[in-house]
């Protein structure tokens, strides 16, 4: 988090130094020090966490505290706050719950269910519900590899941090200094793959969570929930700060023009409002545009001109107005408006021509009309508003786009317009392709086959979130004599039997797959091409 908004102790800076250092010494395989090490570390981390969140607990009740001397001025403030708080909390439980299966599964003992217990020279955690857990195993290496990785802990717990990282982004704004360290503190993002590492591509979960002590992933999971508490003491003190930065202070003066539209359809009239940001009910400023004094109505002035010509028309004037000494003092201003002919874009949100039986998003927009006042036809289907966009479903195929089309009406003046109509095409959703371990053939190992759960139909270089699932598929094997046997699958997955066939492969073996069936969000059952591997 910035520095101005929560600063970092030296003692913080100091623990922080001895994690990274930490990480770099169990890289090397250092033993049993470094495990007594991370007690240590671990310890002083779950102080800081402790003191973050006191000074958290502080801010609520400021808010609480504001929200009884002014009520309507800090409610929203305090409503934001209090959804922070709900969502943080959440997931400080879910890291707390994280670490009690982790260290039950390793044979931890929870005290208060064997009170006889002593704790001597274990190392502990303490559950959300502040139960004491004795670990029984600080080097254990692959409890916690179970939980995270092959039980999906891990990924779960990566959606939620950055789920978490996304609302309170949202409230203080992407462009925001507090946003870009929130993207530091809460990142999950995939390691880079480098030199050292021979290349290989880890996942977040992989790299913070495989081939790591017990009590080393005990530390790094209170660490997150140190950076996720300075995540919150951050948004905390950006919220407090707008509930006086929220009220309106009047200290400038400036001249503003409102105009119905600067885009102006060629017949109609343009109608502009100019007046005076900060206005006094008890005088009204005179307004010239051209020389020529305007029209004033409610303190405001009327500029209209007939648009009965294309192009670009650039107008400007000076508002007068007389202070309370009796000076006057001039605001110029300048504006501008477009006369254009009536016209129309239709845009397909993901690609140039629509898909058959699915839902496909476009937007529709008239210059200078708002989307409320369209209304949308088309041929060869129906089109559904969704928000401010539409969603068009074909019915038939139409490959040359000569019978699906799609027309637009604008409600200008009280009349409806014809802005255009457009022509599209329709084709099929294009056949996905089938994969194994992300692959569509070619050389793969027997241990990477052992842990795949089935085959998997992918759309390739389609942009719309569109699912195919395997319904059922054949496995042929050549065995040594030179015979083959097939055995079929009714689902995605592997059978007991075909998996059991695996284990006897051999390298140099071809496995193949086909009559690979796949159905569709669509509706349709596709026939995928078959695909074929060779162990190596």
């Amino acid at each position: 988090m910035g520095a101005k908004n929560c600063p970092e102790t030296a003692r913080q800076k100091m623990i922080n130094m001895m994690y990274l250092v930490l990480l770099a010494m169990m890289a090397l395989n250092v033993a049993s020090e470094v495990l007594s090490a991370f007690k240590v570390v671990d310890a002083s981390l779950l102080q800081t966490y402790e003191s973050l969140k006191k000074e958290n607990e502080q801010l609520y009740a400021s808010f609480h505290q504001a929200y009884e001397l002014n009520q309507d001025k800090v409610r929203p403030w305090l409503n934001s706050a209090t959804e922070v708080k709900t969502s943080v909390d959440s997931l400080i439980k879910e890291i707390y719950d994280i670490k009690e299966e982790i260290v039950l599964r390793a044979n931890g003992i929870n005290l208060s269910d064997f009170p006889e217990e002593e704790l001597g020279e274990k190392s502990f955690i303490v559950n959300y519900t502040g139960d004491t857990i004795a670990i029984n195993k600080d080097d254990e290496l692959n409890v916690p590899a179970e939980v995270m990785i092959r039980l999906g802990r891990g990924e779960e717990l990566k959606v939620e941090i950055e789920d978490l990282k996304q609302q309170l982004i949202a409230i203080v704004g992407e462009n925001s200094s507090i946003a870009e360290n929130l993207e530091r503190d809460l990142d999950t993002s995939d390691p880079k793959s480098t030199f050292e590492g021979g290349g290989e591509v880890k996942t977040w979960e992989v790299d913070n969570f495989e081939g790591k002590p017990l009590i080393a992933v005990m530390t790094i999971l209170s660490n997150m929930q140190i950076d996720i508490q300075n995540a919150e003491s951050s948004v905390l003190n950006y919220l407090y700060g707008q509930i006086d930065a929220g009220s309106f202070k009047f200290n400038k003066l400036g001249a503003v023009v409102i105009a119905n539209s600067s885009y102006v359809l060629e017949g109609d009239v343009y109608h502009a409002e100019v007046f005076l940001a900060a206005e006094d009910s008890t005088q009204h400023p005179e307004i010239f545009v051209n020389g020529s004094p305007l029209r004033i109505e409610n303190g405001k002035g009327i500029y209209e001109r007939p648009a009965n010509t294309q192009g670009e028309f650039k107008w400007d004037g000076e508002i007068h107005y007389k202070t309370p000494e009796g000076n006057i003092n001039i605001y110029p201003f300048e504006e501008s408006y477009q006369v254009s002919k009536p016209s129309v874009t239709v845009s397909p949100t993901k690609m140039n021509l629509f898909y058959l039986k699915i839902a496909n998003p476009v937007s529709v927009s008239v210059p200078g009309v708002p989307s409320e006042n369209l209304t949308v036809r088309m041929t060869n289907g129906t089109i559904e508003k969704v928000g401010n966009t539409y969603n068009v479903y074909p019915e038939e195929e139409d490959i040359n786009g000569n019978n699906t089309s799609i027309t637009v009406y604008a409600l200008i003046n009280g009349e409806n317009r014809n802005m255009g109509t457009l022509p599209f095409r329709v084709k099929r959703v294009p056949d996905p392709i089938a994969t194994i371990a992300e692959e569509n053939g070619g050389d793969i190992r027997k241990e990477r086959l052992l842990v795949e759960d089935g085959i998997f139909a992918e759309l390739v270089d389609f942009d719309f979130d569109l699912k195919f699932t395997v319904t059922q598929f054949d496995l042929t094997i050549t065995g040594s004599t030179g015979y083959t046997n097939t055995w079929s699958s009714n689902s995605n997955r592997f059978t007991d039997e075909q998996k059991q066939q695996f284990q006897n492969i051999s390298t140099g073996n071809i496995i193949y797959f086909d009559n690979i069936i796949a159905h569709g969000d669509d509706g349709t059952d596709r026939e995928l091409s078959p695909i074929s591997f060779k162990i190596r």
